[in-house]
């Protein structure tokens, strides 16, 4: 019988505490001895655990998902940091397809924001149990029961809360566990570097911490009047989300979600493949990559292929078939991930994240099993909304340039489109949002010693098309038609209105959502 599992995302705005979270959770459950310290494999501590790109460190965000696993309790935990920038949300759906669940992570001074509710929206589309964090209690905020308004009004899911602070800001001293009444009282230690000290009280007089403590009686009386509990049921539905209050900085109440992670998140069970169809977890093994990293340690310069396990049990050296390609894979060389450190791994269940040694013949969203029989569905692509002509600015380095480009497509990191008269030489980037070009940049020069520039171009739409569409369009003066990596013709446009213009010109040709279903 296998360790429990337990995998999930964590997800949030910029500046929520987000890699904070993740730290703390990694110290409680011993997986690093203080916070800022990882343990490495000789014993010796490594200073980077989630966010390791040189980018991350200097602008204090994530900008790639990120593997770490632990074990808590009795559990073996897989923990997936994501980029928090809406930027990067095509990387956080990809993170969330390999998820069981999520927990998300709201400041208690700001609430529901802009990136908060897009992430949200693709916690949703993909169906993710959500778990709450109200983070920074610690600091001056909104009311505890305005942020429950706020999660319902602004998210559309009921908010059923587990823990309940007294106080808020210099005055939050603790929480209130409503599943059983105790009292969980938090001391500060230095710097928040190790456990906080915590107290738990039964039946304590919540009237003895002051006006704090009076409010947060007469709160705990009001959501018990509304019945505002916790239903395991409608959780797993994504109906409700149970929330938990804290401080990631000073370590309240991390106890108490890691608890609650080994007890309400999901388990890994059987998923459905591409025809609905529904691959036991105890059947053959098998599982998906829904994420590819270059260059995620200098020193080896290799691509790791991410696998999510969904069913049987992986050991070293099992022979795997793609089933696009239907080739055969020898799994040898398959790690552990802790964050950019690895050790190899021998055996791997479902649920598991396992890194799989990759020259280019894994592609995001490709199923790999015993038999080669079984394909889960595809992983979307999200339109992209931005597109800018790139430049090598260095001949001598093309080879480089092309290698660079070719591999950040496959990773996702942004979209390579080629116009049939510019070919390879002058490509086109298309992306989400503007911070991937940024990336982009950064990367190409940083690991491949390419330098680029980047010239704008007009075009705000892209629409899939064929060949037919394709001939169609080519005396069109506002579109261009581009070919993606794997034969996709796209079709760009200068604005929504040029577009919708040419599709009534053209009423029948193809003009479809580049978002792949």
């Amino acid at each position: 019988m296998t360790t429990p599992r337990r995998t999930f995302a964590i997800i949030s705005h910029p500046d929520a505490g987000k890699t904070t979270l993740t730290e703390k959770l990694l110290m409680y459950s011993g997986a690093i001895s203080e916070a800022g310290a990882v343990k490495a494999r000789a014993g010796k501590q490594r200073d980077v655990t989630s966010d390791w790109m040189e980018m991350e460190r200097e602008r204090g965000i994530s900008i790639t998902s990120t593997v770490l696993q632990f074990t808590y309790d009795g559990h073996v935990f897989n923990l997936l940091d994501t980029p928090g920038h809406r930027d990067f949300s095509e990387d956080t759906y990809r993170v969330l397809s390999a998820v069981d669940a999520a927990i998300i992570v709201l400041d208690a001074a700001k609430g529901i924001e802009a990136q908060t509710k897009k992430l949200f929206e693709v916690a949703k589309r993909k169906k993710t149990p959500i778990i709450t964090l109200i983070n920074k209690c610690d600091r001056p905020g909104l009311a505890p029961l305005e942020l429950l308004d706020d999660i319902e009004r602004q998210l559309g899911i009921v908010a059923t809360p587990v823990t309940w602070p007294v106080g808020m800001g210099p005055n939050f001293v603790g929480v209130v566990d409503r599943r059983d009444g105790a009292f969980w009282k938090f001391g500060r230690t230095d710097h928040g570097a190790k456990a906080a000290e915590e107290e738990r009280l039964e039946g304590a007089d919540l009237a003895s911490h002051g006006e704090a403590g009076i409010d947060a009686a007469g709160e705990l009386e009001l959501l018990e009047g509304v019945g505002a509990d916790h239903d395991l049921d409608l959780f797993l539905a994504g109906e409700t989300t149970p929330v938990f209050f804290g401080s990631a900085v000073w370590n309240f109440g991390i106890r108490l979600l890691l608890d609650a992670i080994a007890e309400l998140a999901p388990s890994p069970s059987s998923r459905p493949t591409i025809d609905d169809a529904i691959q036991p977890i105890d059947g053959e093994f098998s599982g998906f990559v829904f994420k590819i990293q270059a260059n995620l340690d200098p020193r080896h310069r290799d691509r790791i292929a991410y696998l999510r396990v969904n069913s049987g049990q992986f050991e070293r050296g099992i022979q795997l078939t793609n089933h696009r390609t239907q080739r055969s894979f020898a799994a040898n060389f398959a790690h552990q991930l802790f964050g950019r450190d690895r050790e190899t791994v021998a055996t791997a269940y479902p649920g598991d994240i396992i890194g799989l040694i990759s020259s280019g013949n894994l592609q995001i969203g490709d199923t790999l099993s015993e038999s080669g029989k079984v394909q889960y569905p595809p992983i979307p692509t999200f339109a992209p909304e931005h597109f800018m002509k790139a430049l090598n600015l260095d001949t001598a380095r093309y080879k480089q340039f092309r290698r660079g480009m070719a591999e950040l497509d496959e990773e996702g990191a942004i979209q390579v489109l080629h116009h049939p008269l510019w070919g390879e030489q002058q490509p086109i980037l298309a992306a989400v949002g503007q911070l991937q070009y940024e990336v982009a940049v950064a990367r190409l020069e940083g690991e491949y010693g390419a330098k680029l520039e980047l010239t704008s171009t007009p075009f705000t739409e892209a629409r899939r098309t064929d060949a037919a569409g394709a001939a169609a369009l080519a005396g069109e003066r506002d579109c261009e038609v581009v070919e993606r990596r794997d034969g996709t013709l796209l079709a760009l446009f200068k604005g929504k209105y040029r577009m919708e213009a040419t599709r009534d010109r053209h009423p029948d040709i193809m003009l479809d959502s580049i978002m792949v279903s």
